[in-house]
């Protein structure tokens, strides 16, 4: 009974998504009119990225008015509907 349960909790952590964590970063441009941003970001542990710039979705154009070009950032990203967006973001403290 023991083995099967910890095989069941196994398999459970494989099939669950890594929750999304915070990442530090810079703001490099910000796109109001199609909803992205660019970041320049370390490592983003729950998508296997690494370190580097890029051009994200925003869930909520709302969150673009929160941040301006330059200002270092804690994000959270994830994928939805197979997009990389960011779902969260505030200026750093």
């Amino acid at each position: 009974m023991r083995t099967s349960l910890k095989a069941g909790l196994v398999i459970a952590a494989l099939l669950i998504p890594a929750a999304a964590q915070a990442v530090e970063g810079e703001v490099k441009k910000i796109n109001d009119t199609e909803g992205k941003i660019t970041l320049k970001h370390g490592p983003i542990d729950n998508l296997g990225m690494g370190a580097m710039q890029m051009v994200f979705r925003v869930t909520d154009p709302a969150l673009l008015g929160k941040v301006k070009v330059g200002d270092k950032v804690d994000f959270e990203a994830d994928r939805v509907n197979g997009a990389i967006t960011v779902t969260k973001i505030e200026k750093a403290s």
